[in-house]
């Protein structure tokens, strides 16, 4: 494979514009661009999880799971922005959905069935899920946006969608592994007469 990047700056953006795959160039705030921002900050959030769930594997072996599932999402997301970016471009598979799923119901089946909302929380790995399960809702949001004006692939929403769901269930999968409590959200009254 050739360079792809030979040289880092262009000043071709500097007054505001950038260019697409598709050779049309666009405002940097053009929803399309939105997008694929999302998508990045997304991206470079889960590198952070995945990055502390590496270290912590040490001490919690059984979060190595964890690793292969949402390791090749990074490769994933950056088909998903090369969507965005050329729009003619198609690299995201159905396969990776069904991926995401088959891991949200087998750790389904080990946690059981949630009875309470629960608070990102409790030990920095927990709060990182629930960080990047949070980010992966804005960059679908981005999505949809863009969406409204110019046609995504039902199937980059359904991934994001997905995404992010097996995100919150990885939060609390990481909470059990790591033998930690999970934060139970407390309505207003009963916090108030908690103090009473």
């Amino acid at each position: 494979m050739g360079n792809r990047l030979s040289k880092i700056y262009t000043r071709t953006g500097d007054s505001g514009e950038t260019g697409l795959g598709d050779g049309r160039r666009v405002a940097k705030d053009h929803p399309r661009v939105e997008a694929m921002g999302e998508v990045d900050t997304l991206n470079s959030q889960l590198g952070l999880l995945l990055a502390e769930l590496a270290d912590a594997q040490v001490q919690w072996p059984a979060l190595n799971e964890l690793i292969s599932v949402f390791g090749p999402c990074q490769h994933r997301l950056f088909d998903l922005g090369g969507e965005l970016a050329m729009p003619d471009y198609q690299a995201l598979q159905e396969s990776e959905i069904e991926r995401l799923e088959q891991a949200i119901d087998r750790w389904n089946q080990e946690l059981g069935p949630l009875k309470e909302f629960i608070l990102p929380g409790g030990s920095r790995l927990i709060a990182l899920a629930h960080l990047c399960r949070s980010v992966t809702r804005t960059a679908e949001r981005r999505c949809q946006q863009l969406n409204a004006s110019e046609t995504v692939r039902p199937m980059l929403l359904a991934y994001l969608n997905r995404l992010s769901d097996a995100l919150f269930v990885a939060a609390r999968l990481i909470a059990r592994r790591q033998g930690c409590g999970e934060i139970l959200w407390q309505p207003a009254a009963a916090a108030a007469g908690a103090d009473d």
